[in-house]
């Protein structure tokens, strides 16, 4: 039976801890695949002005064949890792999951404590992009690599650092918000 809260009503129940929702799951800047596409449209291109118009028959197989490499290591091994390292940011920590074959994480919880800095070069400034650095001092640096949106990533972050330390604060505290006020 629950004791008589304010005005004859029950007291609240404790507060349940809060589900760690997703706040953002993103890819570093896909400025990095220019290149590769441009690489791919280069390979197409040169594959069909060349074919068929090579001396001998067995050439045309050399040439899908050294194509196919270049498409391989200038675009797809490209676009796999870019499509593998994955930055996830939610109410409770900062994620970075990379790797093909075998996958790597490493978190950094905003209720510890962090130090953040961003770093934004010309072309990254150009793009709206920025690698954000996470220190919390007493491991090696979280690098979130060419981040878009890097300043509103910045700002997120800062917000979710300061309502985890608000919110450790008042659980030390033992603050409930259901305690009766004493008798008059």
């Amino acid at each position: 039976m629950s004791t008589p809260g304010l005005a004859g009503r029950p007291a609240t129940p404790p507060a349940a801890p809060a589900p760690e929702l997703v706040i953002a799951r993103m890819h570093g800047h896909a400025r990095r695949l220019v290149w590769s596409a441009l690489l791919l449209v280069a390979t197409a291109g040169a594959v069909a002005y060349f074919y068929d118009n090579l001396a001998l028959p067995w050439e045309n197989w050399m040439l899908l064949c050294a194509a196919g490499v270049v498409v391989l290591v200038g675009t797809v091994l490209p676009l796999a890792r870019w499509l593998t390292r994955t930055y996830t940011v939610t109410t409770r920590r900062v994620s970075v999951k990379h790797g093909f074959l075998s996958r790597s994480k490493r978190d950094l919880f905003h209720a510890g404590g962090y130090g953040i800095r961003l770093r934004r070069g010309p072309l990254q400034r150009l793009w709206g992009a920025g690698t954000i650095t996470l220190s919390d001092g007493t491991s090696p640096p979280l690098v979130l690599h060419d981040v878009p949106d890097a300043g509103l990533v910045h700002e997120v972050l800062a917000d979710q650092v300061e309502m985890s330390q608000i919110q450790a604060h008042r659980d030390s505290q033992g603050f409930s918000f259901g305690h009766q006020l004493p008798p008059a």
